[in-house]
């Protein structure tokens, strides 16, 4: 029989286990900065229409639908100490990538509970991995999501209760959220009648890195197993430090399931605790797309 995650991660010291949960402003603060940073300097360099500047539309792009990744930990409340830095970064997060943050939040925490379980698991139920050709590319385009979260943003914002993994109890929050955002949307995009900046800035940027934060999120569970077992049904794809720091360590994925209350600058050292009984592993994103590819009908 196969170890299971959960008997890894009691197999480490107490002390170490604890020193992992640590949280940290000045880290979490340190890397949000330098993501902004590189925001800035992308975006300036489209805004002075510079040498190669649609190369820089792509790099801004990924950079903005990376904020997937920030929103993705402050559901964890695990980037900062502070509790009210984890709900500010969130909500922002969200905005920026028309992701409402506190319906995300029960999203997300229903696809932990129920990770890669074809019957419950939101990310699989709300929409299936794609099988074959058409509707892989179909996926990889980006083009659903941006449906999908134009229509569920509506549904939060009107209907009584848009999902069944949703609470009663932050219904209220979740319809006040999708509300205020749609109506900030609407102001902003009343801006392009007398400037493109936000066209080219934002919304064109979002959709050409789209495709790249799919293609990642596909390997974090595509083609996994649909077990308990978090070495088994999610996947840690070993990658570049420069696509670990855009997606805040993230592609160490089994180590965040099996342990999601570690923050993310602590992922690489868990890593190094875990490594020899991970099960689900690629040697990089292009490697697992060929794999998985490989396999369409």
């Amino acid at each position: 029989m196969s170890v299971t995650h959960t008997e890894v991660l009691k197999a480490l010291p107490a002390e170490l286990r604890a020193r992992l949960q640590t949280r940290s402003d000045a880290r979490g603060l340190w890397h949000l900065a330098g993501h902004l940073g590189a925001l800035l300097l992308t975006g300036r360099w489209i805004a002075l229409g510079l040498a190669l500047w649609p190369i820089a539309l792509i790099l801004h792009g990924i950079l903005l639908v990376f904020l997937f990744t920030l929103q993705h930990e402050c559901t964890h409340e695990t980037p900062f100490a502070t509790p009210w830095l984890n709900r500010w970064a969130g909500h922002a997060a969200g905005f920026m990538i028309f992701q409402p943050f506190t319906w995300f939040r029960y999203f997300h925490l229903a696809h932990h509970r129920h990770t890669n379980d074809p019957a419950h698991d939101p990310e699989l139920t709300e929409g299936a991995e794609p099988e074959t050709w058409r509707t892989y590319l179909w996926h990889v385009s980006g083009l659903p999501t941006w449906w999908a979260a134009l229509r569920g943003l509506v549904q939060m914002a009107i209907a009584p209760r848009p999902a069944p993994y949703l609470p009663e109890r932050v219904l209220p929050r979740i319809k006040r959220e999708a509300r205020i955002n749609i109506a900030l949307y609407l102001v902003l995009f009343a801006s392009f009648f007398w400037t493109s900046a936000l066209f080219w800035l934002w919304l064109i940027p979002l959709m050409l890195g789209q495709p790249f934060l799919r293609l990642y999120l596909l390997a974090e569970h595509g083609r996994c197993p649909p077990v308990a077992n978090m070495l088994e049904n999610t996947r840690t794809t070993f990658t570049t430090r420069v696509v670990l720091w855009v997606a805040w360590n993230m592609p160490y994925h089994i180590e965040h399931h099996s342990a999601p209350s570690v923050p993310f600058h602590h992922l690489p050292e868990l890593h190094r605790h875990m490594a020899p009984p991970l099960v689900t592993t690629s040697n990089g994103y292009s490697v697992f797309t060929k794999d998985y590819t490989a396999k369409l009908m």
